[in-house]
């Protein structure tokens, strides 16, 4: 058995002949013959004899196809990868076609232009411009399927452009195609490129699209992508819970009313409209506005009034029109005094909470029509409450008032269905919004279900029969009002109430 030769450490990773030094040539020919370099193409050589050779080809592609190709241009479907997928490398470059192959890397070589306007310089190599690579990726005919991307995928992409950068930005992407095909011979692509961003700016006929999105738009009704992955992923682990039934104990009279005002408090206590318990007790039941605190008055009012009455409290949509005219209405009554807010109407700019940014505002509506699908394949009304509250977060379809629509809209769906609703007490602001972000940011569904089935099991556990003021002592002892929470938890009535600190 030979002895394997080691890795000279002294020299590069890869090392190419033909570069115009007889001398390096010569030298590196030398090692090879010596068994210390291992060849990996006619040139390319690698001082690494310890590493499988695909993993040296793929970590040094683009100086080793700089280096057999140069001048060559990225283009088709690598013009929009910009590296190697699936072992397959697209280089226009030259007069005739052939194929280079090497340890985990075939190079398919397209007769074609050179550079034009608009490539850029990636080494020794050029990767195509956006208006080229958009060309390129219309060609049909035989033998191209393999190098050209999916309609479905090109789609999704000038989808996403339009989203992004407006019309007025994709109706100059156009031209520019258009002036390129002309330069290029390639009035045919352009053809059908013109065909499909037509249809997306609703100025030609949608049937030149294939995939859901794209038809979407062109119907009017574009959507969030990257939020239906997250809606899939809570809608598959809702399916797979067995949720339990917490039954309705405080659908009327005194119970009712106590058990709505301190729903409308904490919610709006968690959005940071605080008020001393007895202040609220005085907007809500004696009719009395703080002075000073008009806006944050008609909140609290606001909130109560959709716990309380139908349609709000127990009427959900029924179909996705229904859904978005539902939200409409009640953000209109929570937020009815914040002229400056646009109750009621759609966001007309984007927002966002720290890093997160949520839905864009030309995409609500399609959105959340794309969530409402969801919502109403779950059978289980746990499960439908819970991802109805989730797809009014994520999309935050309002300027203000989000968090209390979207909690009013998770509790309408419980309510109807003869189950009590969900108080979100300030104790457990963070274990209720840390989840919801662990489900945004990482579509880990397991946290906010959890989260949300623990502090059912607590709603539910209180008698709202009792007087409001006994009431608010058994919620006072189980730490329902603090904010300090590091040295406060949450704790069950049925526990002994202490403070923990």
């Amino acid at each position: 058995m030979g002895i394997r030769q080691k890795t000279d450490l002294s020299l590069p990773e890869t090392l190419f002949t033909g570069r115009g030094d007889a001398a390096a040539d010569r030298k590196i020919l030398r090692l090879a013959s010596a068994g210390q370099l291992r060849k990996l193409y006619q040139g390319v050589y690698t001082s690494n004899l310890a590493s499988p050779p695909e993993m040296v080809v793929l970590r040094h592609w683009l100086t080793i196809v700089s280096h057999l190709l140069p001048g060559g241009v990225l283009g088709y479907r690598s013009g929009y990868d910009a590296k190697p997928v699936e072992g397959r490398l697209y280089v226009t470059r030259g007069n005739r076609p052939r194929t280079l192959e090497l340890p985990g890397l075939t190079i398919k070589v397209i007769p074609g232009p050179g550079a034009v306007d608009g490539d850029m310089p990636y080494k020794n190599l050029f990767l195509a411009s956006q208006s080229r690579w958009l060309l390129e990726n219309m060609a049909t005919g035989r033998g191209v399927s393999e190098r050209v991307l999916p309609q479905e995928t090109l789609e999704v992409e000038l989808d996403k452009i339009l989203s992004i950068r407006g019309e007025h930005r994709f109706t100059q992407l156009r031209d520019a195609c258009r002036r390129l095909a002309h330069k290029m011979g390639r009035e045919k692509e352009f053809k059908r490129l013109d065909g499909i961003m037509g249809a997306l700016l609703g100025t030609h006929e949608s049937k030149k699209l294939h995939g859901k999105q794209a038809l979407a738009r062109a119907a009017g009704r574009p959507y969030d992508p990257d939020r239906l992955v997250l809606f899939d992923t809570l809608f598959s682990g809702l399916r797979a819970q067995a949720l339990p039934e917490v039954t309705a104990t405080a659908e009327t009279g005194v119970a009712r009313e106590n058990f709505a005002f301190f729903e409308s408090y904490f919610s709006n206590y968690i959005e940071g409209t605080t008020f001393l318990v007895s202040e609220a007790e005085e907007i809500v039941f004696e009719g009395k506005l703080i002075p000073n605190r008009t806006e944050d008055s008609h909140d609290i009012l606001g909130t109560f009034q959709a716990a309380m009455q139908a349609p709000w409290r127990d009427q959900p949509a029924s179909s996705a029109d229904d859904f978005l005219h539902w939200l409409k209405s009640v953000n209109a009554l929570v937020m009815q005094s914040r002229l400056d807010k646009s109750p009621g109407e759609w966001k007309n700019q984007n927002n966002q909470a720290g890093a997160t940014l949520f839905v864009a505002h030309e995409l609500v509506q399609g959105t959340l029509r794309e969530g409402f699908e969801r919502i109403q394949a779950l059978e289980d009304p746990l499960a439908r409450a819970l991802m109805t509250m989730f797809v009014v977060s994520e999309v935050h379809p309002f300027k203000d008032g989000n968090g209390r629509t979207a909690r009013l809209a998770m509790n309408s769906v419980l309510s109807a269905a003869g189950l009590s609703r969900i108080i979100v007490p300030t104790v457990y602001r963070e274990d209720y919004l840390l989840p919801l972000k662990s489900l945004s940011n990482h579509a880990d569904a397991t946290p906010y279900i959890r989260a949300m089935t623990r502090i059912h099991a607590w709603t539910v556990a209180f008698d709202y029969t009792q007087p409001r003021p006994d009431l608010y002592g058994v919620l006072k002892r189980c730490n329902a009002f603090e904010e300090d929470l590091r040295n406060y938890r949450l704790v069950f009535p049925e526990v002994k109430c202490h403070v923990s600190k």
